[in-house]
């Protein structure tokens, strides 16, 4: 039911349902308290969406939903707003002195992948389990304590206290590159120079780190023609993003649209 809250979303004289806005609404962050951010933002993308999907049927488009994974693919409605773009939008790739003028604006940002040397402690716990993340992480905090004090007993307090196999090398995981380790183990060492300690424990899925980082070897600035085609589907990508932007806010421009703020978007 509609609720000065909670309007009707209305693209073009076409009622769109509650229930697709509210799911899509799950996809949006607001305060806590104020459900109305959350379901104002979900009513703009949803009537974009609607926008696309009613320009796709006007040209007559059918859908042809893709691979996307193993066993999965588009839904019908996801085809057929890439059919859509797919025709309408069409973008020029960059030329030579584009794509070298990018590299130009600071070669150092291409880089071979670091490499890490690294040692850690875990306090092995299951995340989803409030009491033993908890006391994992109480027990963590205490030897992060410890390890930074003592950096020379790093090594002994993992033979001693880590639930990780690597306990019998002293903590040692040996080198690591990017794509290694879980994302948020190698968020981490992104932020520590050589010889840091973290001095809290940091959570992955696998549960509290002490993590010491015992050498950083930067990856090397690699010539232009190595990054090139990186650099070319990069440009390539941006122009089409705002290409399609600008498709679909004219789109918007043309449209009859109550329920939805696409001025604010």
């Amino acid at each position: 039911m509609a609720t000065a809250l909670f309007p009707d979303l209305v693209v073009n004289g076409e009622t769109v349902p509650h229930a697709v806005v509210a799911a899509e609404a799950q996809n949006h962050d607001a305060p806590r308290g104020k459900p109305g951010i959350a379901w104002r933002k979900a009513a703009n993308a949803v009537a974009v969406r609607t926008l696309l999907l009613q320009e796709a049927r006007r040209r007559g488009l059918r859908p042809h939903p893709a691979e996307v994974g193993p066993g999965r693919f588009e839904t019908d409605e996801e085809a057929l707003i890439r059919g859509l773009l797919d025709i309408a939008v069409d973008v020029t790739p960059p030329t030579e002195d584009e794509i070298r003028a990018e590299w130009a604006r600071d070669p150092a940002r291409f880089r071979a992948p670091p490499l890490w040397e690294v040692s850690h402690i875990l306090c092995a716990c299951d995340p989803r389990d409030p009491a033993q993340t908890r006391a994992a992480q109480t027990r963590a905090e205490g030897l992060a304590a410890l390890a930074v004090q003592t950096p020379r007993a790093f090594a002994d307090l993992a033979r001693a206290h880590s639930d990780c196999g690597s306990k019998t090398a002293g903590g040692a995981l040996g080198q690591l590159g990017p794509g290694d380790t879980v994302p948020e183990f190698e968020a981490v060492l992104r932020t520590l120079v050589a010889g840091e300690i973290t001095p809290a424990p940091a959570l992955t899925r696998h549960g509290w780190h002490v993590v010491r980082m015992e050498a950083v070897a930067e990856g090397a600035v690699l010539p232009f023609e190595a990054v090139r085609p990186r650099i070319s589907d990069a440009l390539e990508k941006a122009a089409w993003t705002r290409a399609a932007r600008d498709f679909a806010d004219g789109l918007v421009a043309a449209a009859d649209i109550s329920g939805a703020d696409l001025g604010a978007v």
